[in-house]
């Protein structure tokens, strides 16, 4: 039985964040803060408090601000030292920080390719440095297992940004506002990855939701475990906001369902 607590879980937080403006000025778009914390420390601590505290961060955009924030000693990359490794406490959990640097101009595709030469496990945890969620990983990985297939990708009903309306010979029969699209399904992140998928990558330019994730499910090798809990990106500053008032309003939305 694999046990859970041992995988490693691998962030993408290299990109620009360019939609996030002003914010991403200065840090990455993983340290920008949702309140109290910076989004990337919500995230890991959606895992730690599922028992998993082994952490590689794919950086490259001002990949030395996350040296600073989690306080390592040295404050910026060698030449030819890729990663640096720091135990600390978070949250009251003791857990292991890999800054892994995978290039200012790499794609998505290309940070997990990089990183993995780091992890180079059988299974590994991968999500975005820039989406919460309250997902039950144990149940995930179970489901991964399972399936036994290259990829599971967590998916998610997309949180609509329009009310519904329902019209029938100019008169409105249902007036919806905002509730979630449940025919829909999209890439909510939290995907549990088999070694071999990471042969489907190319090279440092390949996209992950391009042409690796396409010939996963072309093949038949990638499924998705349903999420029906929260789930919020940040791809924008109106997400962003949204989140504080999330956060805010309910503290226990990261409560494993």
């Amino acid at each position: 039985m694999l046990e859970t607590k041992n995988l490693k879980v691998l962030i993408l937080a290299g990109g620009l964040g360019s939609r996030l403006s002003e914010l991403t000025r200065d840090v990455p778009k993983p340290l920008v803060k949702i309140g109290k914390y910076p989004i990337i420390l919500y995230i890991i601590k959606v895992y730690l408090s599922q028992g998993i505290n082994h952490f590689f961060i794919a950086a490259g955009y001002k990949k030395n601000e996350f040296l600073k924030f989690f306080k390592f000693k040295k404050k910026k990359f060698i030449k030819k030292n890729f990663i640096i490794t720091k135990k600390i406490r978070l949250f009251g959990k003791i857990c292991f920080i890999n800054i892994v640097d995978t290039g200012n101009n790499t794609m998505t595709g290309g940070r997990v390719k990089k990183a993995f030469k780091h992890i180079k496990d059988d299974i590994f945890l991968l999500t975005y440095g820039d989406g919460l969620a309250n997902v039950n990983i144990s149940k995930l990985i179970n489901f991964h297992i399972k399936n036994k297939k290259l990829i599971t990708v967590t998916a998610v009903n997309p949180p609509p940004r329009f009310g519904e309306v329902v019209i029938e010979d100019f008169l409105v029969k249902r007036f919806s506002e905002k509730q979630p699209i449940r025919n829909v399904w999209i890439n909510g992140g939290y995907f549990v990855v088999s070694k071999e998928f990471v042969n489907l990558i190319k090279d440092k330019n390949t996209i992950l939701e391009q042409s690796p994730l396409e010939k996963a499910a072309r093949i038949n090798q990638m499924c998705a475990f349903k999420h029906y809990g929260f789930w919020q990106c940040m791809d924008t500053r109106r997400d962003r906001d949204k989140l504080i008032k999330i956060i805010k309003k309910n503290r226990n939305i990261f409560d494993i369902n």
